[in-house]
């Protein structure tokens, strides 16, 4: 075009932002020739730019009409047809002008763009890696491929696409946080760390990077921090509804449970319509022990979002703690319709069926086939041969998993084991996913050779951790309960593997080669085969007793002073609603006798007393205790004559705690190992008598021991020295037969062979 041709001057005006001048010299030059394809182009991109979709792609077609050959206008066709939500021809539009022109970075990248559009995630990849090898400095090109392998699951390769876009466009938001994004998927989180950073020296007032430090620093366990950053993001932006989220739940991790309430209602006020708020809310309801306002706040997560799999499951977990098990499992199995590859919807399912008074061993065992099928059978590919070295006698590497490293039943048992473990024959791993630890969690650590957290790890990358730490025997100590990590030991990263203490029943898991138990969880009747491991009996106990703080000497019987005989149950309430039948008859057979019993208020204690007094027994003779901290617990089995042992679903160290403070229990031998807990503690200690083999004879035992003073105020003396004496305190005899169990393990995968 010459410097003084009327197109070459509406260009220039058009270059200039003049739009209204150019747009009339392009009409007249159409009036004179209404099929000149670059005056029909340029007037059709003007078009687009005032916002005149549908003109703007008229024009741009009657260009094409007048000159087809030319690539450009076909992907500015497409360009225009893809902000009027047209994806489809944008992307045949993107296609001719490829088609025209071969090496056209700029089509390439703007078909990604579409086909990301339109979830066609590995064809717009290699749009995007089309545009990249023709021009490959362009950082919108990387940025791009870059998203799309994440919405891949290639996150590994999406960084680096996404590295090379920051080094050419360091100060682009939009980079930094797909970056970010990108190192937080692949667990480099020290990494996105460093990002989040930079995003906020970038601009210091990025309320959404302070947030996103804040989410990497909680997932590594760095709660402090967490919190400090979630409180930066919010002094920025008050009105952040996010970031008050995030703060409520790492308060929650630190167990600020007050605070966390506080900040989740904050959320909702500033947003009201946002289903996780409310679901967030409901768990740290749960916390404080509201489970009422707790349910209230999950059904309103559900109804403003009918598909939220998670609010299911947390709903079934409140429905569990408070004995609805038939109400839980449908929430369970709601979540698990809803999102089938939620493992921890279907642990929780697990677990609620050990409860439940109908479940048999074959049910569970059944449920826990679909468990291994449906989340660990996908993960075997991932498995590699074990090059450990194959001598049976050499010091072994045993690595610990659990969540729960801590003041907690779990790490309680524990500690007399890790005290009194033999480290010139076993070297003692630890992997705790444990967000905030504690001084017990310290105690453990002291014990341990090697303690790693894997807080912040991902399943897969823990696992590679434990492999590269060559790991011989690898034990889990969580089974389906919270917080477990079983899709490691998916994965098998060790040789062998165990799983332990979590409660006494199986795993599922194909890759989980054995199970401790002894001779009274499992006699040596029992079906083993509802085990997807094999059974290894401890010679005599599972339990290795430690009191969980300071104890006081029993008490003499409480019913020398308060003149009527107190039965008690401290378990967790979950398992206390099916015995209530069996308790109501031995309260009428032991006349003005009381009954205390650990829960939280509620409605749920409504049908409690309900079910009591349809049996006779009027409210009065009930006292419902919430939660206590260690000093008031062990006193409260001052008041307490005779314990009832649950079912079907029995105590443990709860049970201890008991016969520790001199109150006998009486139990009822269970169809499941969790059902016959009881019957080992008593009978490690030698009180078979007291171990119930059918209802009829646990209100039996119950009544006749409430009636033989004699005998109350004797086993009151005897209790402790008898416990002190037996197997459930002998933690260098305990010691020694865990390691005896953890050699034959090893010793038959040298002569198996096993990879």
């Amino acid at each position: 075009m010459a410097k003084d041709d009327p197109l070459a001057r509406a260009v220039r005006l058009h270059q200039a932002g003049k739009l209204t001048e150019a747009e009339e010299i392009y009409r007249t030059i159409l009036l004179r020739q209404p099929s000149e394809p670059n005056a029909l182009y340029l007037l059709g991109s003007l078009a687009h730019q005032t916002g005149r979709g549908p003109l703007a792609i008229e024009l741009m077609e009657s260009a094409i009409a007048a000159n087809p050959a030319a690539a450009d206008y076909h992907n500015n066709l497409g360009v225009i047809l893809a902000s009027q939500g047209r994806s489809e021809a944008a992307i045949d539009a993107y296609r001719n002008a490829i088609s025209l022109r071969p090496q056209y970075p700029e089509a390439y990248y703007n078909l990604g763009l579409a086909l990301a559009e339109t979830n066609r995630l590995e064809a717009a990849a290699d749009a995007y890696r089309q545009s990249i090898s023709h021009m490959p400095n362009v950082a919108g090109s990387l940025n791009g491929l870059s998203l799309v392998l994440r919405k891949l699951g290639k996150s590994e390769e999406a960084v680096e696409f996404s590295r090379q876009a920051i080094n050419l466009d360091p100060i682009n938001r939009g980079f930094q946080y797909n970056f970010y994004m990108a190192l937080f998927e692949s667990g480099r989180k020290m990494e996105a760390l460093e990002v989040c950073r930079k995003m906020i020296q970038l601009n210091p007032r990025d309320a959404r990077a302070m947030n996103d430090a804040g989410n990497i620093l909680r997932d590594l366990g760095r709660l402090d921090e967490a919190i400090a950053s979630y409180r930066m993001a919010i002094s920025v932006d008050p009105g952040y509804p996010e970031a008050h989220t995030n703060l409520g739940n790492a308060l929650g991790n630190a167990k600020q449970f007050d605070a966390a309430v506080a900040s989740h209602r904050q959320a909702i006020r500033l947003k009201p319509d946002d289903p996780d708020a409310y679901n967030n809310l409901a768990m740290s309801l749960v916390d404080i022990g509201r489970p009422d306002e707790a349910a209230a706040a999950i059904h309103e997560a559900i109804r403003l979002r009918p598909t939220y799999a998670g609010a299911y499951c947390n709903l079934g977990n409140i429905l569990m703690n408070v004995g609805q098990f038939d109400a839980a499992i449908a929430a369970f199995r709601q979540a698990i319709r809803l999102q089938p590859d939620f493992a921890m919807a279907h642990s929780n399912l697990i677990c609620a069926l050990h409860y439940h008074p109908d479940s048999s061993p074959e049910l569970i065992h059944e449920e826990l086939r679909r468990w291994d099928q449906q989340h660990a059978e996908p993960l075997r590919k991932f498995i590699q041969p074990h090059g450990n070295n194959r001598d049976p006698n050499r010091r072994l590497r045993i690595g610990y998993l659990s969540p729960d490293f801590a003041a907690h039943v779990v790490g309680y048992n524990l500690l007399p084991l890790f005290l009194r473990h033999d480290h010139s024959q076993m070297e003692i791993f630890c992997y705790s996913s444990i967000v905030l630890g504690d001084a017990f969690t310290e105690k453990l650590r002291q014990c341990a050779d090697v303690w790693r957290d894997i807080v912040g790890l991902s399943d897969s990358q823990a696992a590679d951790l434990i492999r590269q730490d060559g790991i011989d025997i690898l034990v889990d100590l969580a089974l389906h309960t919270s917080g477990n990590r079983l899709l490691i030991f998916a994965r098998k990263p060790a040789p062998v593997q165990v799983t332990y203490l979590g409660y006494c029943s199986s795993t599922g898991l194909k890759t989980m080669d054995y199970r401790l138990s002894d001779p009274y969880l499992d006699p040596s009747d029992s079906d083993l085969s509802v085990y997807s491991e094999k059974t290894i009996r401890l010679p005599t106990t599972y339990w290795c007793y430690a009191s969980a703080g300071p104890t006081p000497e029993p008490s003499p019987p409480p019913v020398e002073k308060a003149g009527y005989i107190t039965f008690g149950c401290l378990n967790n309430f979950a398992k206390v609603s099916p015995t209530i039948d069996l308790w109501a008859e031995i309260l009428n057979g032991v006349p003005r006798s009381r009954l205390i019993v650990h829960s939280q208020p509620g409605t749920h204690l409504n049908a409690v007393r309900e079910r009591f007094e349809i049996k006779g027994i009027s409210p009065d003779r009930l006292e419902f205790l919430g939660r206590q901290h260690w000093p008031k617990y062990v006193q409260t089995y001052g008041r307490i004559d005779i314990a009832l042992d649950p079912f079907p679903w029995g105590g443990g160290i709860t049970t201890c705690d008991a016969l520790w403070m001199g109150v006998p229990v009486v139990t009822l031998l269970g169809r499941t190992a969790v059902g016959r807990g009881g019957a080992s503690l008593l009978s490690n200690i030698g009180f078979p008598d007291l171990i119930a083999r059918t209802p009829e004879q646990y209100v039996r035992i119950a009544i006749d021991l409430a009636q033989d003073l004699r005998r109350q105020a004797e086993l009151r003396r005897t209790l402790r020295p008898r416990m002190q004496a037996s197997p459930l305190k002998d933690a260098p005899l305990f010691a020694r037969n865990v390691e005896a169990a953890y050699r034959q393990m090893w010793r038959n995968w040298c002569v198996e062979g096993g990879s």
